[in-house]
């Protein structure tokens, strides 16, 4: 899924790591880092869209496997994760509320 095609309405899962969220985010996104995501499953809706993203679009692929294989249907990864987020000119926040970094 291109960052363009991300609405306000998606539910935008980071699962980056705590270091990398906390030096930079998206506005709005819901931090759960990957290796977390089998024991809080239940966090991430099933009734609306899903959009996974990670730094580059690696791990956000894996996390979008693993959601489809658990009945998860409406979920997609974000093509080039937050580094095409922020090439894109989209914000990115730092967990203080400033102006953030992909890392």
């Amino acid at each position: 899924m291109p960052v363009t095609e991300i609405s306000d309405d998606t539910y935008l899962l980071d699962v980056r790591e705590d270091a990398e969220w906390a030096a930079g985010h998206a506005p709005g996104a819901h931090h759960l880092p990957m290796m977390e995501l089998p024991g809080r499953l239940a966090e991430v809706p099933k009734d609306r869209d899903v959009a996974v993203i990670c730094r580059s679009g690696g791990r956000s692929a894996h996390v979008v496997a693993h959601l489809v294989q658990n009945g998860w249907d409406q979920v997609r990864n974000v093509d080039g994760g937050m580094y095409e987020w922020a090439a894109a000119g989209r914000p990115v926040i730092g967990e203080d509320g400033q102006p953030g970094q992909v890392v």
